[in-house]
């Protein structure tokens, strides 16, 4: 990053007037992440698939920090919902300072969804992608966080094959490509919309809700080594608010630390490739 480039740093601690979009908001790093910003005083939006526990949140992040956030319910499931949201967003905000594209899932067996697409890779990825690329003008000047982990290095991306239908199904293949798919997204994100600082971030082994009706779901909400979800947040809700001087745009982080990215990862080529087969499986070639 230079200092010239056409975006504008949130100062340290100071997100208080900033619209701060966080998905996959109901639990986990999520929900930690919304009371964080709140905490420091941006005007959070919260966007989640369960209206009851959407409603949970919505209460504790207004007996936090007060007022009660705008909330959305939507399910990346399905990617007509994702371009309502869109829609509805684009109508209620001007301009988005963060958005956290937070939301994801891990599912034990192979499963289509009504798009047509297997469930890690559109609920992990492309939904997300999907929603970015819908607010690209209202994030102008501000930030996309992209949610990976250290997973990726168990993944398998082919722009030509983003179902995976080329290989046997495996829930942590699978898990980590979505999350591969991420990192490159966020690299080739920082090349194509220069007036957007994009990131990725390895939130660490968190207790949460992932996994479930998998093996590993005992394993993420029950293992006591694991970090609190808090924890996890933590360089997201950095990254939402550290100066901008201090950030690599297209870069991945762990710990609040560049993260050097390894293998096909970090292939600027295949991550192109990525992009427009992504823009193609969603049908938004406008960005």
């Amino acid at each position: 990053m230079t200092a010239s480039t056409p975006y504008h740093g949130t100062p340290r601690g100071a997100l208080s007037g900033r619209t701060v979009l966080v998905t996959g908001a109901t639990s986990g790093i999520g929900r930690a992440a919304a009371l964080a910003v709140a905490r420091q005083g941006a005007r959070v939006v919260l966007v989640g698939r369960d209206p009851e526990r959407l409603r949970t949140v919505t209460n504790e992040v207004a007996r936090t920090a007060g007022p009660a956030p705008d909330a959305f319910r939507a399910d990346f499931a399905e990617l007509r919902q994702v371009r309502d949201l869109g829609e509805r967003l684009r109508d209620r905000y001007p301009r988005i300072d963060v958005m956290a594209s937070n939301a994801g899932g891990m599912f034990w067996s192979r499963t289509t969804t009504q798009d047509g697409f297997e469930a890690t890779i559109q609920v992990n990825h492309l939904a997300g992608f999907l929603l970015a690329r819908l607010l690209r003008e209202r994030l102008a000047g501000g930030r996309l966080i992209l949610t990976s982990s250290d997973a990726y290095t168990q993944g398998r991306i082919d722009p030509d094959d983003l179902n995976g239908d080329r290989h046997r199904y495996s829930a942590g293949q699978a898990y980590g490509t979505s999350k591969q798919a991420n990192i490159m997204t966020a690299a080739e994100a920082a090349r194509r919309w220069p007036d957007v600082l994009a990131v990725s971030y390895h939130p660490g082994e968190v207790r949460t809700r992932i996994g479930r009706g998998t093996v590993a779901s005992s394993y993420f909400r029950f293992n006591p080594f694991l970090r609190s979800a808090a924890k996890g947040a933590d360089t997201l809700v950095w990254l939402a608010s550290a100066p901008a001087e201090e950030l690599t745009t297209g870069g991945y982080y762990s710990d609040r630390r560049l993260s050097p990215v390894s293998g096909p990862t970090a292939d600027a080529g295949l991550a192109a490739k990525l992009w427009e087969a992504g823009a193609a499986a969603v049908g938004d070639t406008a960005h």
